[in-house]
Order: C-alpha cells, then sequence, then structure tokens
C-alpha cells in the first residue's frame, strides 16, 4: 500500500487521484504513527522550506520518517518542496535544517537573462540519466516545473536528471532508497504518471 504524507501543505489530491488513476490503492497519512503501515511513501509539497520543515516536526513525522526511511529503507519518494526538504540546509527565508539524507542545500535559483524568470514555471526539457524511475521514457523528456529554489546536492552521484533554466539545475535526485523529483509528475501528463508508475511498481534493492 502507497501513503501519501499529509503534513499540512502539498498537493495532496493531485497526487491522490494520479495514483489511482493508474490504478493503485493509496491512502494520505495524517497521522506519523500510522507509516510504518505503508510499503511505499510520497512526500509531497508547495511552499516554503521552513514552513514544510516545521510541519513535519510539529507533527512527529521527522523522528518516524527517519526511522523508517534511513534504518528501514522504506522507499520513498519526494515531489518539488517534498524533495527539497530532504536536503541538509534550506536556505528559503532562514537558514533551515532539513531532513539530512541527501548532502546539499536548496538555494534560490539565480538568472541574469531576461528570457529566464524566477519562478520557473511550465515545462521544461529534462536531461535524464539511465536510472528505473524513467523507464519507458526516452530522449529528452519534458515535465512540469514550479520553484524558485533548486537542490545543489554536493555529491553529483545523487542527481539523476538536470534541466537548463540559464544555469543548470537539479531536477531528480537518487540516494538508495530515497527519490526526489523537483517537477510535479502528477502535472507532467503521460510521461510524469509513467514515473509514478516506476516508483510504484518496481522493486527497490536498497
Amino acid at each position: 500500500m502507497l501513503g501519501i504524507i499529509d503534513y499540512g501543505m502539498g498537493n495532496l489530491l493531485s497526487v491522490k487521484n494520479a495514483v489511482e488513476y493508474l490504478g493503485h490503492e493509496v491512502e494520505i497519512i495524517t497521522s506519523a504513527n500510522e507509516v510504518e503501515n505503508y510499503d511505499k511513501l510520497i512526500l509531497p509539497g508547495v511552499g516554503a522550506f521552513p514552513d514544510c520543515m516545521n510541519n513535519l516536526n510539529k507533527k512527529g513525522f521527522v523522528e518516524i520518517l527517519q526511522n523508517q526511511v534511513v534504518d528501514n529503507k522504506k522507499p520513498i519518494l519526494g515531489i518539488c518542496l517534498g524533495m527539497q526538504v530532504m536536503a541538509t540546509i534550506g536556505n528559503e527565508l532562514i537558514k533551515t535544517s532539513g531532513l539530512n539524507w541527501i548532502d546539499g542545500e536548496v538555494e534560490l535559483m539565480q538568472v541574469t537573462d531576461k528570457q529566464y524568470r524566477i519562478p520557473h514555471v511550465g515545462w521544461a526539457e529534462t536531461f535524464i540519466k539511465n536510472h528505473f524511475i524513467f523507464d519507458g521514457i526516452k530522449s529528452i523528456p519534458e515535465f512540469y516545473f514550479v520553484h524558485s529554489y533548486h537542490m545543489k546536492c554536493l555529491n553529483e552521484s545523487n542527481v539523476i536528471a538536470t534541466i537548463n533554466h540559464q544555469n543548470n539545475y537539479t531536477a531528480a535526485i537518487c540516494k538508495n532508497n530515497i527519490i526526489g523529483c523537483q517537477f510535479h509528475p502528477e502535472k507532467s501528463q503521460e510521461l510524469g504518471l509513467l514515473v509514478l508508475k516506476n516508483f510504484i511498481t518496481k522493486n527497490f534493492n536498497a
């Protein structure tokens, strides 16, 4: 069973609807003590890094996620802000400690050319690496993005996809059972649904 973590922020229903459209059972997790009941997890997110971490802490999710994801190697997919808080530090509004699953920091995107706008909103060509989350996706796919901040990974091996928005930015990350997408798969039509399907159906050998 797949569980979507509800910490008071994020596009829960659109993610839930996408998973159900694929024909899979999914439930929204409102209490931290329910996390261990699910085989795989999705951590969505829309909003600011400090608010996300504050809510995860207040609702008791941080400790249980550390146990389930890091210690027990339960697969998790972070979406947009849900991916960003997997980093060590976030620099949005105020410097904030993240979940520290991925060595790196979340920083404001930097552009100087007027043809590039921040926030970055819309479809973008995504340069993907060979990873099972992209199985069945050929060439350079386009996914849908909505963000002003990006994850800067210290270990390039954690980066499995990038985009170019004047500069190169991380579009997806992976570390064993931990996967994150800066783009919104639930808003990325057929290819986004395929990313979700791969996460749900593939076996993790972490």
